[in-house]
């Protein structure tokens, strides 16, 4: 389908241009020094090219109250962190006004690895980062858009690079307890290696994990995780070889029908399917290397992943019958792959103009991914199975130049290319739907940087333009058939492309506090969204967004930390369906977060944070909407001694009754098939509730 972006930039940036002061200073060309994660906000004016990129760093990470691993990536401004099942499942995110669900759109990386996992059995671009240890990330490099030259499959919304530290200043071992069945142990060090002092570290770190929740079907979460990562030198010079080794299983309460709870057939935590949850698993291996010059910069990775996830639900509960709509997604496969960036600045002629070129290649070797009917889970049948192999080659080129003290430019060329091959194992009508499919995107961003400036402090103006994609589902590009039925279908292409542009300020008005405004657009070919629960690619046709986001990160003294976003945002498509409206289902509109952490080295130390979502549209006519919540998170701690804390988290600190997410669609309780009422299904409010007020304890002791 076709798209564009319906506003030019060009009046907005002549007005912004007119508008330029006197420079503050010459920013030069940075890249040769990389933003590196631990990098703060104020040190971004004259590196930065967009106004919605930035950092997070450890310490801000230290004092935020976190329910779930994944929400270290509401570190990200406007970010949302969700989950409408189980606590082994992968999240769901929204960002930008998309409804991310499991990571379709945003692109993140862990040590070099990619996350995201193509032809998932789940859902594309399925992100369980429910392996990651809060207490060893480095820093999270984040950046929004399709504007970055090294990003490239679901990068549509943005991406996010995390890194774990190499060293820790002394081995510890921490206790976690709290209310709900929650109990964590953690324990983790680092030793240098050799007599000679040459920088090697051995760091080791695992994590035993148990939670039930507050669910009526406890939820019996087990969660285990190890680590081991040998470097030397830092991420911009120096290497870093990490092992790692992730299981876990649980027990999920799904997202039920909102009438079942009001009616008493359930209560608010109940469930509708005793036998939901699963299992997974995550073991990988990587390296990274790097090297800094005097005129040039390399860097290179590569990694080997083992994945699999067998996952039983039944968000619809009992449409097909009494024995239930329980079935399974299972997935297994191996991924591997690796990039390469070199970086340099040629003769004097060019010495303001810096040249990158990258390349980056991915397969994934899934050996099997399929849908079953399931029963307890037992299986009863089989829908689709499916043997995929999918390549993915990118190359780039990048162009970086000060052409004067206060303006500089970023042009960039990607290509990308995906190939394929689809072999049906099992289904009565999947058997037909093999094959092999290509496709590829050339991928222009463009990205104007006008100063700094002396206004209101120093102040820079941003400009940015590009192209992008996320792929679909190899199996709905080859598939021809329903596999639940026979029926014909379409098949879609490879890839969902996507245009995108944005206008930016950063700027530090005040000593301690940094500030950065943007504006944006998103034009997407395709809402096509693979349904795992059904086996088939759904098509929604194509979009439009835009939006506003206003981010602030304030340091008043050292040890305290002020930070506070505002994300406005409008989703439509670009041609409503016959009969329906233009909203784009669960793109959430407004997103609002505050927070404060302290740690001036005293005694106490701790973090507040509150959350804003609000009300989204969840069905095309917009008639139906969700309800918006604010909720609070609340972290305080105690320090006797340099080497024991004590800290209280307070989650969800003043007991709201909200919904963690809210669908629109069919479904039947157990009372409704057995009084035969179910007509195929109800359609009505599918809410899975925030978990209440809960208390966890943490002692951490330091050797």
């Amino acid at each position: 389908m076709p798209y564009s972006i319906d506003r030019p930039l060009a009046g907005a940036l002549a007005l912004l241009v007119s508008s330029l002061g006197n420079p503050a200073h010459a920013a030069g060309v940075p890249t040769l020094q990389e933003v590196a994660v631990t990098a703060r906000q104020h040190e971004l004016i004259g590196v930065a090219d967009s106004a919605s990129e930035g950092t997070v760093t450890a310490a801000q990470l230290r004092n935020r109250p976190l329910l779930r691993p994944a929400e270290a990536l509401e570190t990200v401004p406007g970010m949302i962190v969700t989950q409408h099942s189980g606590d082994g499942k992968a999240n769901q995110y929204f960002l930008r006004g998309f409804n991310l669900d499991h990571g379709s759109d945003f692109a993140t990386h862990v040590m070099g690895m990619p996350v995201n996992m193509a032809s998932h059995a789940h859902g594309q671009g399925y992100m369980d980062l429910n392996f990651l240890m809060p207490e060893l990330v480095q820093g999270i490099a984040y950046r929004k858009g399709v504007y970055a030259a090294e990003d490239g499959d679901f990068a549509t919304t943005g991406s996010a690079r995390i890194d774990y530290r190499r060293r820790l200043e002394h081995p510890f071992a921490q206790v976690g307890l709290g209310q709900n069945g929650y109990r964590r142990l953690l324990a983790a060090g680092s030793q240098a290696l050799g007599s000679d002092g040459d920088g090697r570290q051995l760091l080791v770190a695992t994590e035993l994990m148990g939670y039930d929740g507050p669910w009526a079907q406890p939820e019996n979460l087990q969660r285990r995780n190890l680590l081991l990562r040998l470097s030397d030198g830092s991420a911009r010079h120096g290497y870093a070889i990490t092992a790692m080794r992730y299981s876990a299983h649980w027990t999920a309460t799904e997202h039920v029908p909102e009438r079942a709870i009001r009616s008493g057939e359930i209560g608010r935590y109940g469930a509708l399917s005793p036998r939901d949850g699963g299992r997974t698993r995550r073991n990988s291996l990587s390296a990274e290397w790097a090297r800094l010059g005097d005129g040039d910069a390399t860097r290179a990775s590569a990694y080997v992943i083992d994945y699999g996830l067998n996952l039983y639900s039944a968000p619809s509960g009992y449409i097909s019958g009494l024995q239930g709509d329980q079935h399974e997604q299972a997935d297994s496969r191996l991924v591997w792959g690796g990039e390469a960036r070199h970086s340099w600045q040629p003769v004097a002629a060019l010495r303001d103009t810096e040249f990158s070129a990258g390349a980056r290649l991915r397969q994934d070797r899934i050996g099997r991914v399929g849908l079953f009917t399931t029963e307890g889970r037992a299986r009863t049948g089989t829908v689709r199975e499916d043997r995929i192999t999918e390549t993915a080659l990118a190359a780039y080129v990048e162009a970086r130049t000060q052409w004067l003290p206060w303006l500089r430019s970023t042009a960039a060329l990607r290509r990308d290319e995906i190939a394929a091959d689809v072999t049906a194992l099992g289904g009565q009508y999947n058997l037909g739907n093999g094959g092999s499919v290509r496709g590829g995107q050339t991928s222009p961003r463009l990205g104007l940087v006008f100063g700094p400036f002396n206004l209101a402090g120093s102040t820079e103006f941003y400009a940015n333009w590009g192209h992008g994609f996320h792929s679909n589902d190899a199996r709905g590009a080859t598939s021809h058939t329903n596999p639940a039925d026979g029926s014909p279908i379409g098949r879609v292409p490879l890839i969902a492309r996507a245009r995108g542009a944005e206008l930016g300020v950063r700027a530090a008005p005040l000593p301690g506090w940094n500030t950065s405004l943007s504006v944006w657009q998103m034009a997407l070919a395709s809402e096509l969204v693979f349904v795992g629960d059904e086996g088939i690619t759904e098509p929604r046709g194509a979009s439009r967004r835009h939006g506003v986001e206003w981010s602030n990160y304030i340091t008043p003294m050292d040890g305290l930390i002020l930070d506070a976003d505002l994300a406005l945002s409008k989703a439509r498509f670009t041609h409503p369906a016959d009969g329906g409206g233009d909203h784009v289902p669960n793109a959430v509109p407004l997103t609002a977060s505050v927070g404060i952490g302290a740690d001036r080295g005293g005694p106490w130390y701790g973090g507040l944070r509150l959350r804003y979502l609000g009300a989204y549209a969840l069905e095309e006519s917009g008639a139906h909407k969700s309800s918006p919540f604010w909720t609070a998170n609340l972290r305080l701690g105690y320090r006797p001694d340099r080497r024991i804390e004590f800290s209280l988290d307070v989650l969800n600190l003043f007991d709201r009754q909200a919904s963690d997410i809210e669908y629109w669609g069919g479904a039947c309780t157990r009372s409704e098939a057995l009084q035969g009422s179910c007509n195929g299904g109800i359609d009505g409010r599918l809410v899975h509730p925030l978990e209440p007020r809960s208390l966890r304890a943490s002692l951490r002791i330091g050797f």
